[in-house]
């Protein structure tokens, strides 16, 4: 018999599996991981009755059985302490523990795209697709209101470490210059990582902030230290940030000489919005929030923005938000759609 769809939420939740086979026995890893994890947790062969469904003898049948298949005794009675493990079941339970952690996140995206395939067919309430960005301008406009779609702004850094960690369905962030000889790749390791699909988004125009007409002159990333500057900086694991403190390095300035080098703002508007309202002088971000608010924009440099998913996940699932944010960068100043290179 079968159930409707929509009888219930879709869950998948996989685990480590396979087997590990000594000369003729073949065991399960999960019954091993079963039974060695009820006897460090409980102390008793009755937790390992319990945690299978066993009798008591059959709980100590299957034990032995176990012991048998690997050729070593794993479990051994205590007096007055029960069932300890022994110094092989310790190191084959800490072994698959190992594994079973560095496992964890791949599994979970896993389940996530398995989820996101069967929830048309096996389920009436389509699992929304979840975003974790870096802010920026265009993205609000556009995927903040996207059916189906949500997104929540944070760093660069933050948006991939919840990607690799499953906790999100995709991940956008930007890398900092296109230009080989300016600040470099904020993220190179995360550029094109084997588990991920990394697709880019559009290229928009970052530069100084500056109030409006300039009041002070500002020329160049040296005049923040030189004049006393107010600076307004973003937070910590921003690409923007990563930036600005690449190009201190390039320019030989220590942080501690940029007035407001730790006051920071969490999104390109805000930092934007610090500056016109006389609270600084500059702060590093995109010609768009620039605009927005009647800023003076010093050019550093064009980025491209992009887009990370699990490979595992419908390469379609953002084909029409992707398509969108092209379209848009095409029309909006300081952006632009990506060329082949």
């Amino acid at each position: 018999m079968t159930s409707k769809p929509g009888e219930g939420v879709l869950s998948v939740e996989l685990g480590l599996g396979g087997t590990i086979t000594v000369g003729a026995h073949r065991i399960a890893i999960s019954e091993i991981v079963s039974i060695l994890e009820a006897i460090a947790e409980s102390g008793s062969v009755q937790g390992v009755a319990t945690e299978l469904g066993l009798s008591y003898r059959a709980a100590w049948e299957r034990l032995r059985a176990l012991e048998t298949s690997l050729g070593h005794q794993l479990v051994q009675k205590t007096r007055g302490h029960g069932s300890t493990l022994t110094p092989t079941g310790v190191l084959l339970r800490e072994a698959l523990a190992t594994a079973q952690a560095s496992l964890a996140a791949p599994m979970a995206r896993e389940a996530r795209a398995i989820r996101t395939r069967l929830d048309p067919i096996l389920s009436r309430q389509r699992r929304p697709l979840t975003l974790v960005a870096s802010h920026d301008l265009l993205i609000m406009d556009v995927a903040a209101n996207w059916p189906d779609l949500v997104l929540t702004v944070a760093g660069s850094e933050e948006a991939l470490a919840r990607l690799t960690d499953a906790r999100t369905d995709a991940a956008g962030f930007h890398c900092g210059s296109l230009d080989n000889g300016g600040a470099g790749a904020a993220f190179p390791e995360r550029a094109d990582p084997p588990s991920f699909r990394v697709r880019p988004l559009f290229e928009r125009e970052q530069g100084l902030m500056l109030a409006a007409g300039n009041p002070h002159g500002i020329r160049g990333v040296t005049d923040l230290a030189e004049r006393g500057i107010r600076y307004v900086n973003r937070q910590r694991g921003s690409g923007t940030r990563a930036w600005f403190d690449r190009l201190l390095a390039q320019h030989g300035i220590e942080a501690d000489r940029i007035p407001g080098y730790t006051t920071e703002e969490f999104t390109h508007q805000a930092v934007a919005a610090v500056i016109a309202y006389g609270a600084a002088d500059a702060g590093l971000g995109a010609r768009a929030a620039a605009d927005r608010f009647g800023l003076d924009f010093l050019p550093v440099g064009w980025e491209r923005y992009y887009l990370a998913t699990a490979l595992s996940l419908p390469e379609a699932a953002f084909d029409a938000l992707a398509a969108a944010l092209a379209e848009r960068a095409r029309v909006t100043p300081g952006y632009r759609p990506v060329n082949p290179r």
